[in-house]
Parts: structure tokens; sequence; C-alpha cells
């Protein structure tokens, strides 16, 4: 289990780690929209989180971990103010996906994504 890294008398964070200590096998997980296993892209920014959420999970499973393991995301959205407005929603999204098991996490805004995704989720993950 990765160690969390939070800098003593910073402020506590929310939805995220500052840092995350691990050993063993690294897997890189390509970005993950929020389409299904047809590549149906599933409609509205939660949706998609959802779906690719459990993408990353899914292929974080195939190579022998668990959402655990995920040690680094980043998030790519193309709207930061929707993603804002939505964070109660995708905060449900996450818990019901990964717990509060927080890995260290940016949030990028791009002009678009592949697909006419609204989320896209990239991963590092450390195998034990």
């Amino acid at each position: 289990m990765p160690e969390v890294i939070n800098p003593e008398g910073w402020a506590r964070p929310a939805g995220f780690s500052h840092g995350m200590v691990a050993a063993g096998r690294v897997l890189a997980v390509a970005g993950q929209i929020g389409a299904g296993p047809d590549g149906r892209l599933e409609a509205g920014l939660v949706a998609q989180f959802d779906r690719a959420l459990a993408n990353v999970a899914e292929v974080v499973s195939a190579a022998g971990g668990r959402i655990e393991d995920v040690v680094s995301m980043t998030i790519y959205v193309i709207d930061r103010a929707a993603y804002e407005a939505a964070r109660p929603a995708l905060g449900e999204v996450w818990r019901r996906r990964a717990g509060r098991h927080y890995p260290a996490i940016a949030l990028v805004e791009v002009l678009g994504l592949l697909e006419g995704a609204r989320v896209e989720l990239q991963a590092l993950a450390v195998l034990p």
C-alpha cells in the first residue's frame, strides 16, 4: 500500500494527496475517457468521469492491482468551471469507486479531447 505524504503544517488536502511513496512494479495507465468496452461515450461530465474511473480501475485490475495502487492521476477536462460545479457529484463517484484513497492528483483544463470526451483520466499505479 502506498504511503501518503502530506507535509506537516500544510492545510489538509481535500480529494488528493500531495505525494505518495510506493515500491513495486510501475503501471502507466493510458488516458481513459468515459467510453465503455463498446466504444460508446457516456453522456455528460459525471457519467463520463464515472466510466473513465471504472476504466482506470479495470486496467489496474488486469495488471493484478487494485485502485488503491494508483499513486498519481492527471484529470484532463475541457471545462474547469463545469468540473468545479460538479465536484459534489464527482466526489460521490470517486468514493464509490475508490473509497477514501486519494493519490497525488493534478487537474488540467485543455482545449479538447478525442472522441468528443469532456474528461480524460491518466494514471500511474505501483503494483505489489
